[in-house]
């Protein structure tokens, strides 16, 4: 499974950006699918996940609110709905999957896209 993420940049508080991980080599419908976030000197976080054969998401508590994840089967594409950004939201996102179920847990991932930055000026 290769993994593409796409859709980071420059974005002003409190507009919205999307990013998009597109995925090829094999279907996921038998997939977890994480986001995860990567801010300078920080671990990396789980954002959220969507289990790619029912649709079924999970966030971290703090982002759900405004974050919102969803899939494209035809497209092969898991997509994060980023709103109401903050600088606090600055930071490398990476998408992520996993041959199993939900987890929160980084390490627990089997496939990795390169990450795209996203920076909010305030």
């Amino acid at each position: 499974v290769q993994l593409q993420a796409s859709g980071g940049g420059l974005v002003q508080a409190g507009g919205p950006l999307r990013l998009s991980c597109a995925a090829s080599g094999r279907t996921l419908f038998s997939y977890y699918m994480g986001w995860f976030r990567q801010a300078p000197g920080k671990e990396r976080e789980f954002v959220g996940g969507i289990n790619w054969s029912g649709g079924t998401t999970y966030y971290q508590d703090s982002l759900k609110e405004r974050f919102t994840i969803s899939r494209d089967s035809a497209k092969n594409t898991v997509y994060l709905q980023m709103n109401s950004l903050k600088p606090e939201d600055t930071a490398v996102y990476y998408c992520a999957a996993r041959r199993s179920g939900y987890s929160s847990h980084y390490f627990q991932y089997d496939y990795w896209g390169q990450g795209t930055l996203v920076t909010v000026s305030s």
